[in-house]
């Protein structure tokens, strides 16, 4: 699921882990709707939500445990229950200069 279409050289594509049963999960999408919202250069994020028991094929080539997590490319940069300060962090850190 992609939960934004817009893309620019300037950012890097986001790929978060969740399960649809995760309340963790549910938080970590309500900072980013939040986020969203605060900010709109953050709308602009390629961002991947890959549910790994529907793409068990995917998230088995990751190295993680808790969910929600989230990878810029191949670089886990939060993995477990998160804050509004983490995600936002993640997003800058996909916004690349």
């Amino acid at each position: 699921m992609k939960i934004s279409h817009f893309q620019t050289n300037k950012m890097e594509k986001i790929t978060l882990f969740t399960l649809k049963t995760c309340p963790y999960c549910k938080q970590a999408l309500a900072f980013m709707n939040t986020l969203f919202a605060e900010d709109p250069k953050y709308q602009a994020l390629e961002i991947e939500n890959i549910d790994e028991q529907e793409r068990p094929d995917i998230s088995e080539k990751y190295d993680y445990y808790l969910v929600p997590t989230f990878y810029i490319g191949e670089k886990k940069m939060h993995e477990g229950a998160a804050t509004l300060d983490k995600v936002r962090g993640v997003f800058d850190a996909a916004l690349v200069d």
